[in-house]
């Protein structure tokens, strides 16, 4: 009985070190993953930032830029809740940029200004302002221009070019109050 007391304690003591032995693993195992997961948390979260910042960055260089491009081209400003003062102009005929047919333009347009000051300049510059719109006008083909977007890019450009000359103030938009293709 004896000889099975100590096989017992030997078995125990040999489970009790495997116990510790697993443990230990157990705890090392551990402390790795941890040391792991902070590293990794550590340098993604380093790097959002950084990416954060640079996304901002080049959000607001973006917006930025819109603005510039906007301001340099003289977009029109489409707010049709607030329309300013206008500005007619007399009728415009021209012959549209077309080879083997001969089509013509009549439109009327008029300059929404964005102070009333703006008038005097445009009464100055009249015959300034008819030459670039007519110059526009005969550039275009009437595929350009038979569509609503074609009207619309055709708006842009042609104040664009006018607000180029003025110094006063600018063009908010204009307006097509007679508009006829032959």
């Amino acid at each position: 009985m004896a000889e099975a007391i100590e096989k017992q304690e030997e078995v125990v003591a040999k489970k009790g070190g495997s116990n510790i032995l697993l443990i230990i693993v157990v705890v090392m195992l551990f402390l790795i993953l941890a040391g792991g997961a902070a590293a990794a948390y550590f340098m993604l979260n380093e790097d959002t930032e950084v990416l954060d910042a640079a996304q901002k960055a080049q959000q607001t260089q973006a917006v930025k830029t819109a603005a510039m491009k906007k301001e340099a081209t003289g977009s029109r400003i489409t707010d049709y809740t607030k329309v300013g003062p206008m500005y007619p102009m007399d009728q415009f005929i021209v012959n549209l940029y077309n080879e083997g047919s001969s089509r013509y333009l009549k439109c009327t347009i008029n300059f929404e200004l964005s102070i009333p000051e703006l008038s005097v300049e445009m009464d100055s510059k009249k015959p300034l302002v008819r030459d670039i719109v007519i110059k526009t006008l005969s550039a275009k083909t009437y595929e350009e221009i038979s569509t609503i977007r074609g009207k619309e890019n055709l708006k842009d450009e042609i104040a664009m070019k006018v607000n180029q000359v003025l110094s006063d103030g600018k063009i908010n938009n204009l307006f097509f109050t007679d508009f006829v293709i032959q």
